[in-house]
């Protein structure tokens, strides 16, 4: 069989597609990278120059992955001062969020387990949050202390979500609706929004 001659920004892209589908099917200790070369049809060597090491290609897995959700989530909705669409905006992407860590478990665990301590990976979700909290505070169209205040809630709330995110795909003790119910309501009690509206 011959093989392909890709790019480099072909080859990098097809081992991060490879690194991905292992590190779903697998725990991160399990994942070698001769087996990314394997199934790429290169060498570890090749592997070992597009990514130093296991890490660097799961950083890059993941750092993917975190775009995609942050684009899932989609766009911020007509600002408003209103908490009414803001709050619909929110509910859909907190379905987002809760498909893509039901669908990619392995991943999502590595990530806020295995690699907690990892300062690219703690980079990588602090970026993402950084970009989801600017959104929220954008869409809801504060300014001066306000927006200070809002944008303090609005990361402990988006850390409180994955923390609680996690909990729930761990060990399942409520349900996904229970879980969505409490993200909703914990966000409108930090922002002091009339809950039965």
């Amino acid at each position: 069989m011959t093989r392909r001659r890709l790019t480099p920004d072909q080859r990098r892209t097809q081992l991060i597609d490879l690194g991905a589908r292992l590190f779903a099917e697998r725990p991160y200790h399990e994942v070698r990278m001769d087996e990314v070369g394997a199934a790429a049809g290169v060498s570890r060597a090749l592997v070992y120059r597009y990514f130093p090491s296991k890490r660097d290609l799961f950083a890059a897995v993941y750092r993917r992955s975190a775009d995609e959700l942050v684009t899932v989530t989609g766009p911020t909705p007509t600002p408003t001062p209103a908490p009414g669409p803001v709050r619909e905006w929110v509910s859909a992407g907190l379905d987002a969020h809760f498909d893509y860590f039901a669908a990619n478990p392995t991943t999502v665990l590595t990530a806020n387990r295995d690699l907690a301590g990892d300062p690219v990976i703690q980079s990588i979700i602090a970026d993402e949050l950084a970009t989801l909290r600017g959104r929220l505070l954008d869409a809801l169209e504060l300014s001066g202390a306000r927006r200070e205040v809002a944008g303090v809630a609005l990361l402990a709330w988006l850390s409180f979500v994955r923390v609680s995110s996690v909990e729930w795909l761990l060990h399942g003790r409520i349900s996904r609706d229970e879980l969505h119910a409490l993200c909703l309501r914990t966000l409108a009690a930090a922002l002091g929004w009339d809950q039965s509206r």
